[in-house]
């Protein structure tokens, strides 16, 4: 990630009484780094360093209030594009795109179906198999709100926010905080808002805006191809439903069971493979962050029965359900 991508943390933990640089070091983390968006860091170090920071100085709402310090400057060129785009949506799809410039690490994605009133925001960490990162996420959401905000108009608010985690403090400061409904143990952490936003116009720069995407082009990451994505995002859709299998995801991506075989495949897995990693991820989520109870999770899952969870638990953890979770304090 950009060093940008902790701008402002250093000042916030000494202001909350806590010893920053000690605990950047911590972290493994040079000082020198926080801010410059010419210096990359370990994604998985900010992540480490944020929620530490939270526990040293006891700010349960610690990401939120980073984000309060953060804005659309930590994107860099990134930003400069989002500013001079036409509208709204031209500046959020020029994010989406070049999002790996700022931090190959996160992915951001603006979902709008035609005719429908309310387009969601989401946002991810893209490693298949992330630490715990419930600070980073909040200040993710917190930044993007502020990114809309600066983008569409300070009137803006979300109409309503997820989190996949519970509430790290009181519940009503999330929505105080957003200015809407916040629902928690959700699938994914984002937000839906009004998709006539998108069409908003913006202060449009042309020849800027063109000048930029075009760097932006020369110096992004390749992106591979996305079906290892597509699928596991089906998967999480559909293993609550208990009728997960290879033609029903394949039929929704429109393509025979046998060329997503292959594609997959070709990408160094297969269908069960991503199934079980989707399962084995959130489940570790749900135990760590959650008081949801073991049968539920074990629906939740797609599990026929919960003896089919503890076993799967074994495999992956090897430890019974109840252990994984009672384990979760002392990580």
């Amino acid at each position: 990630m950009r060093g940008t991508s902790l701008l402002g943390f250093r000042e916030l933990v000494d202001d909350l009484g806590g010893d920053s640089d000690a605990l950047l070091r911590m972290a493994h983390l040079s000082p020198d780094t926080i801010g410059d968006h010419d210096s990359f860091i370990s994604y998985r170090s900010v992540v480490a360093v944020l929620e530490a920071a939270a526990t040293a100085t006891g700010a349960g709402d610690l990401g939120r209030r980073l984000a309060e310090r953060q804005g659309l400057e930590i994107l860099g060129p990134l930003g400069v594009a989002a500013r001079t785009a036409a509208t709204v949506g031209a500046a959020l799809q020029s994010i989406e795109r070049y999002m790996n410039v700022y931090s190959p690490a996160l992915a951001v994605g603006v979902q709008a179906v035609p005719g429908e009133s309310m387009a969601q925001l989401t946002w991810r960490l893209v490693d298949e198999r992330p630490p715990p990162h419930r600070q980073a996420a909040e200040l993710g959401l917190g930044v993007s709100v502020r990114v809309f905000q600066l983008l569409a108009g300070s009137d803006f608010h979300p109409v309503s926010v997820q989190l996949r985690h519970e509430p790290l403090v009181d519940p009503e400061s999330y929505a105080e905080y957003f200015g809407c409904r916040v629902d928690c143990s959700a699938d994914v952490y984002g937000f839906r808002f009004p998709a006539s936003v998108l069409t908003r116009r913006l202060s449009a720069d042309g020849s800027v805006h063109a000048v930029v995407q075009d760097y932006l082009s020369t110096i992004a990451v390749p992106v591979e191809t996305a079906t290892t994505d597509a699928v596991v995002q089906l998967i999480r859709r559909m293993l609550p439903t208990g009728t997960l299998d290879l033609d029903l995801v394949a039929g929704h991506l429109a393509q025979h069971r046998r060329t997503l075989q292959r594609q997959l495949a070709e990408q160094g897995t297969t269908f069960a493979t991503l199934v079980d990693e989707v399962r084995r991820e959130e489940a570790l989520r749900r135990l760590q962050e959650t008081d949801m109870s073991f049968g539920q999770l074990s629906g939740l899952l797609g599990f026929s029965e919960q003896s089919a969870f503890t076993r799967a638990c074994r495999r992956w953890f090897d430890a019974p359900p109840k252990e994984v979770r009672a384990a979760r304090g002392s990580g």
